[in-house]
C-alpha cells in the first residue's frame, strides 16, 4: 500500500458568479432567504499544503486585512481537526500558503471557496474519508456558501444559502471587472429600501431563459451605496448584459467568446481590476479519498 503523501501543492479553489440574485423573504432570525444560480469560473486561489509533525495550523502566507484568527481557511482546518479528534483520529498540523488571486470583498466567493478546498485537501492528507455530504455539513458551520463549494458543481440555491440543487449552465465566457472598492456584505442586506420580497422561481424557469434571467436584488442597493460599482456596471452595460455578483463589489458580463472578451477586457478602464474567465462545469479539484 502507497504511503500517504505529505504534501498537496497547486490545489485550486475556484470563484463563483451568481448569474441571478433573487431576495425571497426574511426569516424571524434575520437571515434573508434568497434564490440564486451559482456558477463556478477559473479564476481561482491556488492553496498549498505541507503536512507538520505537531498539530499545529499554521497559515504560512500574509494575507492584509485578515487575519488568522478570522480566515474561514484556518477555521475550516481548526474545525476539520476537532472533528477528527472527536472520532479518535490523530491528526498532523499543517502549513497553509495561498496564492491568493480572488478579490476578498467581491462577492466572488473566494473565502468560503479557500475553506472548501482546505476541506477537501485536509480531508484526504489526513485519511478521514469524510462523505462529500459530511464535509458539506461542516461547512455550512463556516459560512452559507462553503456547501456549494463542496457539492462540486453549479447549483441552483434556496433557503440562506443551504439548498443546493445541481443544474447544468452553458458554457460562457465572461469579463468580471472590480472597481476598487470592497463592499461589506451586512451593509447591504441590513439596506431599508432592499427589496426582500421578489416572487419565487422553479428551477425550470431559469433553465428555459438562462441568459440574462431575473436580476440582482442586491445591485441597486449596492451601486447607490458605493458609486463605483455604478461606475462599472455602467461602463461594461455598453458591451452587454452587465451585472454585480453577490453583494458586490464585482460586476460581470457574458460573452460568446474568448476573442470578443479579451477585446472588451483590454478597453478597462485605468484603476479597475479585470479578467477573462471560462464558465466550469466541475469543481477543478479532484481527490480521491
Amino acid at each position: 500500500m502507497m504511503a500517504a503523501p505529505d504534501f498537496l501543492h497547486d490545489c485550486p479553489a475556484p470563484a463563483k458568479l451568481n448569474l441571478f440574485l433573487h431576495v425571497v423573504g426574511r426569516r424571524g432570525d434575520g437571515y434573508h432567504l434568497l434564490q440564486s444560480v451559482f456558477q463556478l469560473i477559473s479564476l481561482r486561489d491556488l492553496l498549498h499544503f505541507d503536512l507538520r509533525e505537531d498539530k499545529r495550523i499554521v497559515r504560512a502566507t500574509h494575507i492584509e486585512g485578515v487575519s488568522q484568527e478570522n480566515d474561514l481557511m484556518m477555521r475550516a482546518a481548526q474545525r476539520l481537526q476537532v472533528v477528527a479528534a472527536d472520532r479518535g483520529i490523530t491528526t498532523r498540523g499543517g502549513d497553509i500558503r495561498i496564492e491568493k488571486r480572488i478579490p476578498m470583498g467581491g462577492g466572488l466567493g473566494g473565502g468560503s471557496s479557500d475553506a472548501a478546498t482546505t476541506l477537501m485537501a485536509l480531508n484526504f492528507l489526513w485519511g478521514l474519508k469524510l462523505s462529500r455530504s459530511e464535509l458539506m455539513s461542516l461547512g455550512l458551520a463556516l459560512g452559507a456558501d462553503v456547501p456549494f463549494f463542496l457539492l462540486g458543481q453549479n447549483a441552483f440555491v434556496e433557503g440562506i444559502g443551504e439548498r443546493l440543487t445541481p443544474i447544468e449552465t452553458p458554457e460562457a465566457w465572461f469579463v468580471v471587472i472590480h472597481p476598487g472598492v470592497a463592499v461589506p456584505t451586512r451593509t447591504i442586506f441590513g439596506a431599508a429600501e432592499l427589496t426582500r420580497d421578489t416572487k419565487a422561481v422553479r428551477i425550470a424557469d431559469f433553465s428555459a431563459s438562462p441568459q440574462g434571467f431575473g436580476r440582482n436584488d442586491l445591485q441597486a442597493v449596492a451601486a447607490q451605496a458605493f458609486p463605483a460599482v455604478s461606475d462599472a456596471l455602467n461602463w461594461l452595460s455598453r458591451h452587454g448584459e452587465a451585472r454585480m455578483t453577490g453583494s458586490g463589489a464585482c460586476v460581470f458580463c457574458r460573452f460568446g467568446s474568448e476573442p470578443e472578451a479579451k477585446r472588451v477586457l483590454q478597453a478597462v478602464p485605468s484603476g479597475w481590476h479585470g479578467w477573462v474567465v471560462s464558465a466550469l462545469s466541475r469543481h477543478p479539484l479532484r481527490l480521491q479519498s
